[in-house]
């Protein structure tokens, strides 16, 4: 796999802070129905057909478990920065529950950041990666009445490229896999003759449809670095590894494609064909969340061992060094481009590495099909 070049000068220099910002995720049963309206809303969906899809969340005591692991990573980025000599403070927002967008830029207010840098925990590029992102921040601030025409704000925002490509997501993946093939093994698996299911989030045909204007698809970009992870697995493990990309998590009505095979449904398709023993690696997604505790923890799972199968769960980055490691890395190059100095953007695979300054039809919901909401990091607004 190739290596991270010589990162830039240990200078974060215009950004005086730096925006964790994530989906987030109700910590009580009583935040459960109260976040998935936000999580929904403008859809009209009632509170009825919430409570059923709440029931995931029952499940575990009707707490996410991606607040937690967003703190874990604040505290881990902030350790590797510290041990880099870094002094960078670093705030937690959410797009979905606390601390909110808002909470988070008045925390940046009041400490004056006049200049932060987002960093998404979302690997991808597509509407509900990226530019949903963007776009809540520009409406926060502008119910808040601090966004003019041009974008300015009384703090301005750059982003962290889509990093779903660069070597140190890609590592600490290779490294959860070769854990999850261990696992298997002292399962009694057979690990020459395991599938490697690459699974991510589904999304809707249109919004992969749209998603092709930053450099390739959604599914593309996953394509690409599965190749990537599948390649330097089989290296390590001494023999090939045959794999594939799955999805989980959809919803939307049963009339709108989304992007397929459905995991479970891959998996009855791999035990028909004779596979026996398999290891899931969560590729899309940063941390063990709820589609990862919910539909692959305990959905798949279940699947697995109704067909017959010796399956395990790979881990997802979360913490990894490796990723860590990564993240502090694009933080310094995104710096070292806004200081306007040329910067060897590291990445695997053959995908070149994504924008930092988003193009105007960069991510669309559906394509063609501006949302007219303002979105920060790019090119110009949508209004």
């Amino acid at each position: 796999m190739p290596t991270t070049p010589t990162t830039p000068a240990l200078d974060v220099r215009p950004y005086d802070a730096l925006l964790l910002y994530s989906f987030g995720g109700p910590n009580k049963p009583e935040d459960v129905v109260p976040f998935l309206r936000n999580v929904t809303a403008g859809k009209g969906i009632p509170d009825a057909r919430l409570e059923e899809v709440g029931e995931h969340y029952y499940g575990f005591g009707g707490r996410s478990p991606i607040n937690e692991q967003n703190l874990a990573l604040k505290a881990a980025l902030e350790a590797e920065l510290a041990e880099r000599g870094i002094d960078l403070p670093i705030v937690w927002g959410n797009r979905n529950w606390e601390p909110y967008t808002a909470d988070a830029i008045d925390e940046l207010e009041a400490m004056g950041a006049q200049r932060a840098v987002a960093l998404v925990t979302s690997a991808y590029s597509s509407y509900s990666g990226c530019r949903q992102y963007r776009e809540d921040l520009a409406v926060v601030l502008d119910k808040r009445g601090q966004l003019d025409e041009s974008g300015s704000t009384t703090v301005q925002f750059d982003k962290i490229r889509s990093y779903f490509n660069h070597p140190g997501f890609a590592q600490a993946n290779v490294e959860a896999v070769l854990d999850g093939y261990a696992e298997l093994a002292a399962k009694g698996g057979d690990g020459a003759a395991a599938r490697l299911v690459f699974v991510t989030h589904s999304i809707p045909d249109t919004m992969e449809a749209a998603s092709r204007v930053s450099h390739a698809t959604y599914s593309a970009q996953h394509l690409d670095l599965a190749r990537v992870v599948a390649a330097e697995v089989s290296e390590r493990l001494g023999h090939d590894v045959a794999w594939d990309l799955a999805y989980c998590s959809r919803s939307g009505p049963p009339s709108q494609p989304w992007l397929e095979p459905d995991v479970n449904d891959h998996l009855e398709a791999l035990a028909a064909e004779g596979v026996r023993d398999v290891v899931l690696s969560p590729i899309g997604f940063v941390s063990d969340h709820m589609e990862v505790a919910y539909d692959l923890d305990t959905e798949a799972m279940e699947t697995a061992t109704t067909l017959g199968m010796t399956a395990v769960r790979a881990g997802t980055v979360g913490t990894r060094p490796a990723f860590v490691k990564g993240l502090v890395d694009l933080l310094l190059e995104r710096a070292a481009m806004a200081r306007g100095e040329e910067v060897a953007e590291a990445t695997v695979g053959e995908l070149p590495p994504f924008r930092s300054v988003c193009a105007p039809d960069c991510c669309l919901r559906r394509d063609g099909e501006p949302s007219g909401l303002p979105a920060l990091c790019g090119q110009e607004l949508y209004r």
